[in-house]
């Protein structure tokens, strides 16, 4: 029997990858330059093989560590397995990752993997990254805000510390302007300018691994699609049956679009009774957990071919053995936030040309592959060059946040790489100090905006949890900031929706979704937590659940740090209707409710006649998400922590009846009743 059928897809003789040849040059550059950009298609071996070459070159010394961000947890988590396994130590040893809520290290690790926030995080303790001999930030071209900051500060740090790495990867050419920014200094004053011309020195300097791409066809339809879904599904049914051997990549919008796919596979998997071949459907997408993640990392059965449907978050970052065929939909979710509404949305919108070519190359990794594009050759002439960066387009309160408590006051003379619209800046600014985070001279308010950049809570949410023990419900919202703070969703979905709703509306509250979430947890932590029945028998995921714990954990560590008392009032107590405030003159579920408005004030809708919400200024209509209590029900007024935005709706999800008064009592500089 052949062994290999063994061996999962992730693993490559690494003397075999593109990079292995450039070993010598590129530790000669790293030790010469202080900033090295790496441009090298995904898959070339830059991600799990560079840092190995540092490890061994020495850069680990006198306790340092190498530093490799990533923009996605999935690949963090990922390539931090697959080196792991290479150097044959268990994960959490010489290597380790850390995302959000989840720090897999130790004292021995030498090469760690993180999210690029993660790292901004590590420089509110230390400021310098004095950890660190060299921090390598992955995938750069993909702009994500986190690592547009994190260059900017890396450049701040640099000054500080010349002995510092620094190392930029980049699957596309955008390398020059990397080199640039970094070669670049507005700041730097006459004197030290003539300094460093005199001694020329060498900021940076570009290197190229050829990458190991085998020829990909590019197949676009002639007419554009009306579903493509429907065709998305058919092209793979026609793959099955007249191509060679081979997995399929997918890529979908989301995680709803990929749920459907995968329903309408199997719903077609009957008709393929005639073929010896069977076909596996594998989702992909933030949202699962790490484990599920895995899944498509593992060779499929004999005779089966994976069909593997992701976001865009295969595009990039990790690469999966055995992909032939990719499939391209040619769109993608963006998240854009209108200044206007203060509303962050998630919309579908058609790729760049640089994310299609992307996408393609995952075609081409181990032999000539196959793209199919659902839209015409002329759509995709008119495509954009490269995606808007995400700090055009983002809501920037905790970005600012984060830069207030890293001592950087002056927004406007810090280096990005791009710089944000000024509206995004005051907009920002507003809310800030609305929260209460910043003062009259947008300065970071203490305790409050410090306490706040700590938290690694997005503003609304750290603003509610540190105002609870006013509120006398600080139990209580520990609970809701975990419960919300989930990426995987805490319901499983079956196929009786009936039955899953009639298990939702046991723990139902009628004051919203905020209270039911609440109820789930208590009756998780008294009954389920020992029993892995209840929560199958309560359309519950277990895992979710159990990672909520977790992050409550973490969050109650966090404010005992900040001093503050969080003795349990809740542990013995089912019902939220019944917990809690004895000494309080209101019932607690108001307390809750009136602490959410605190922090989510920016977030109210008021209900319409015909059901739906309007904005508080009225010009944008919100619809209650199917997944809430308050879809086709009846409130007054309510908050939000939630909206996504599919297809033509706009949905709030997570949603609590607050009255219109508190508005005003609670946020006074934002809302003003007029006369």
């Amino acid at each position: 029997m052949d062994t290999d059928e063994f061996i999962p897809g992730l693993h490559q003789p690494a003397s075999l990858l593109p990079i292995a040849q450039h070993r010598a040059s590129l530790l000669y550059v790293i030790e010469t330059c202080p900033v090295t950009i790496i441009v090298g298609q995904t898959g070339s071996g830059k991600t799990t093989q560079l840092p190995q070459y540092l490890e061994q070159a020495g850069w680990c010394r006198d306790g340092k560590l190498i530093a490799i961000t990533q923009p996605r947890r999935v690949a963090a988590t990922t390539v931090a397995k697959r080196v792991a396994s290479e150097l044959q130590c268990p994960l959490g040893q010489e290597v380790g990752y850390s995302i959000r809520f989840e720090d897999v290290t130790s004292a021995a690790t030498k090469i760690k993997f993180l999210t690029d926030g993660l790292l901004l995080r590590e420089a509110l303790v230390d400021p310098l990254l004095s950890r660190y001999s060299v921090i390598m930030v992955d995938e750069a071209h993909e702009r994500s805000l986190s690592s547009d900051v994190l260059l900017g500060i890396l450049k701040k740090i640099q000054k500080k510390r010349p002995e510092l790495r620094i190392i930029i990867s980049s699957a596309t050419l955008q390398a020059d302007e990397f080199l640039h920014f970094f070669e670049n200094d507005n700041a730097i004053d006459e004197a030290e300018k003539a300094h460093n011309e005199e001694v020329n020195t060498q900021t940076g300097q570009i290197v190229k691994i050829e990458g190991r791409a085998f020829p990909v066809d590019i197949h676009y339809t002639t007419n554009p699609c009306e579903n493509y879904l429907e065709r998305a599904v058919q092209t793979i049914f026609d793959i099955h049956s007249s191509e060679p051997e081979g997995d399929v990549l997918l890529f979908l919008t989301g995680r709803e679009e990929i749920e459907t796919v995968i329903e309408m596979i199997a719903d077609r998997i009957p008709s393929l009774a005639n073929t010896a071949d069977r076909i596996l459907p594998l989702p992909l997408y933030a949202g699962l957990t790490t484990e599920q993640q895995m899944y498509v990392f593992e060779s499929a059965p004999g005779h089966t071919r994976k069909i593997i449907c992701a976001t865009n978050i295969a595009e990039a970052s990790v690469t999966i053995d055995g992909i032939v065929y990719v499939i391209d939909c040619g769109f993608v979710k963006l998240k854009a936030y209108n200044p206007s509404t203060g509303i962050d949305t998630l919309t579908a919108t058609p790729v760049s040309k640089a994310s299609a070519t992307q996408r393609a190359g995952r075609a081409g990794r181990t032999k000539p592959g196959k793209c199919y594009r659902l839209y015409t050759e002329a759509s995709y002439s008119r495509l954009a060059e490269t995606t808007v960066p995400e700090i055009q387009r983002s809501n920037l309160a905790p970005t600012i946040l984060q830069l207030k408590a890293l001592g950087i006051d002056n927004i406007a003379r810090f280096a990005f790489l791009t710089p944000p619209p000024a509206e995004l800046v005051t907009r920002a600014l507003e809310l800030l100090y609305s929260l209460g985070a910043l003062d009259e001279y947008a300065k970071l308010t203490k305790p409050l905006g410090i306490r706040m950049a700590e938290l690694a809570l997005e503003p609304m949410l750290a603003k509610c949890l540190l105002s609870a023990t006013s509120f006398g419900c600080l139990s209580e919202m520990l609970t809701i900031a975990a419960m919300t703070s989930l990426q995987g969703n805490v319901w499983f979905t079956h196929d009786s929706k009936k039955k899953e709703e009639n298990a939702r509306w046991k723990f139902a509250v009628d004051q919203g979704d905020h209270l039911t979430l609440l109820n789930v947890y208590q009756a998780f932590i008294t009954k389920g937590k020992k029993d892995a029945h209840w929560c199958r028998d309560h359309f519950l995921n277990f895992k979710s659940m159990t990672r909520a714990v977790s992050i409550r954990n973490q969050l109650r560590r966090y404010l005992e740090r900040f001093g503050i008392d969080v003795s349990e009032s809740l542990n013995t107590n089912n019902d939220v209707l019944r917990v809690g405030g004895e000494q309080a003159t209101r019932p607690v579920e108001e307390n809750i409710r009136r602490c959410l408005t605190s922090g989510y004030f920016a977030h109210a809708a008021r209900m319409a006649p015909d059901g739906t919400f309007r904005t508080v200024d009225g010009k944008t209509t919100l619809h209650a998400h199917p997944s809430s209590l308050m879809f086709n029900r009846k409130a007054d007024w309510v908050v939000f922590t939630e909206v996504m935005e599919t297809g033509d709706k706009i949905y709030i999800r997570d949603v609590s009846k607050i009255e219109k008064s508190w508005l005003v009592e609670y946020a006074p500089e934002y809302y003003r009743v007029r006369s």
